[in-house]
């Protein structure tokens, strides 16, 4: 799908309440797991131990962390929509972040955006949150569910 381009902050105002757009798929490897791992400390054995993963997980092999899949939102967004006029944007946070199913090591994940709400901070900033659904590849549940917050300075 193209990068949807906002033209400044009005025209992101008038977005407010419609989908945005979807990213491309991403491949969730093994690899990935284990260097977010690597970059975390969470060395849990559902994610980096996948013969055991096999054996013992309810999920029948190695899953994503479920805030590697999250950390995805930045690279993703970008795919989505960029906004001109801003000189930054910054997380600001995130609401109401669930993880409702299982992301497999192997799949392929992508997220959906839609805009919730613009609201102005000081001049020069504004507040944009946004709902992010993460879906994987041949699941009909999402895997992550996010209200994501950013500070976009212009």
């Amino acid at each position: 799908m193209a990068t949807r381009i906002v033209k400044g902050v009005e025209e992101l105002r008038q977005l407010v309440g419609e989908d945005i757009g979807t990213s491309e798929w991403v491949e969730i490897t093994q690899d990935r797991v284990n260097k977010f791992a690597e970059a975390t400390g969470d060395h849990q054995w559902i994610h980096t131990d996948p013969e055991r993963a096999k054996k013992e997980s309810p999920f029948g092999g190695p899953i994503a962390h479920g805030f590697l899949t999250i950390s995805l939102s930045p690279l993703l967004q970008a795919e989505v929509m960029i906004v001109d006029g801003i000189t930054m944007g910054v997380n600001y946070g995130l609401n109401k972040l669930r993880f409702p199913a299982p992301v497999p090591v192997g799949c392929r994940v992508r997220m959906h955006m839609q805009l919730k709400e613009v609201t102005d901070v000081t001049d020069g900033v504004v507040q944009v949150t946004s709902v992010l659904t993460f879906e994987v590849e041949g699941q009909e549940k999402p895997a992550c569910v996010a209200e994501s917050i950013a500070r976009f300075y212009f």
